[in-house]
């Protein structure tokens, strides 16, 4: 296995772990191996229909395999996330799943920042704070619609760190990080519409990943759409693959 190889598998491990994390504040969801893919779905729930949709993560594995593996093992609804090195052919892979009856959902790139020459966070528009209140994370809840995050993750030690861009009174974007087997992923970055080309988004990356360096992270690793893939270079972020996702018809 190259090293190209080996960052891209250690940074899918991350990226399983972390996502797993971020989705198992509602219930949990757990990340295992089968075979040479990693399988992201909900713990044993009592009732069937409850189960949210699994995720299958394949890299360098045949399509073909893909698709028996996980229709062996699924226990309802799936997709597929195949991921492709920057450097390396898609249009084949892509042709073996719409073959297989598969239908391409859409694609991310996926980004590596070792922890390395962090700049200073620069002047923004906004004040960049951590979580660490009842009363923000009731803020920020209710802005995401989702429920607020809890008491025990305000901590230094938590493994879940949650930052905000506050503008006056107002919540104008975030961002979180989520310790993986001694990295960490970085999600649900956003900034508000009125807000973004002020530098708010740099600031919030660099406060985060300055965090994440003084708990020991080896690198942060994340997915971004079109948009979010112009964003990230500029902190330091390097595209090393892009996901493919693919759900079957």
């Amino acid at each position: 296995m190259t090293r190209s190889n080996r960052a891209i598998e250690f940074a899918i491990e991350v990226f399983v772990h972390g996502h797993s994390a971020g989705k198992s504040r509602t219930f949990p969801y757990e990340a295992s191996r089968v075979g040479p893919l990693w399988l992201m779905r909900d713990a044993p729930r009592k009732n069937p229909r409850d189960y949210r949709k699994e995720e299958w993560i394949a890299y360098d594995v045949a399509a073909e395999d893909v698709d028996a593996i996980a229709r062996q093992h699924t226990r309802g609804s799936f997709h597929v996330g195949a991921t492709i090195a920057t450097a390396e052919p898609h249009e084949a892979t892509k042709s073996a799943y719409k073959a297989l009856g598969y239908r391409l959902l859409g694609t991310e790139g996926f980004f590596v920042r070792r922890m390395d020459q962090i700049p200073r966070t620069p002047p923004a528009a906004a004040s960049i704070e951590r979580v660490r209140t009842a009363e923000l994370a009731a803020q920020l809840g209710k802005i995401t619609r989702t429920r607020p995050i809890s008491g025990n993750l305000f901590g230094d030690d938590a493994p879940f760190r949650q930052y905000v861009a506050i503008d006056g009174a107002d919540i104008v974007g975030r961002v979180r990080s989520v310790d993986a087997v001694g990295a960490t992923w970085c999600a649900d970055m956003y900034v508000a519409p009125s807000h973004r080309r002020r530098g708010i988004g740099r600031a919030l990356l660099l406060g985060m990943l300055r965090d994440d360096q003084a708990h020991g992270s080896k690198c942060s690793v994340l997915t971004a759409t079109h948009t979010g893939a112009l964003l990230y270079p500029r902190v330091g972020y390097e595209r090393i693959g892009t996901l493919f996702m693919f759900g079957p018809r």
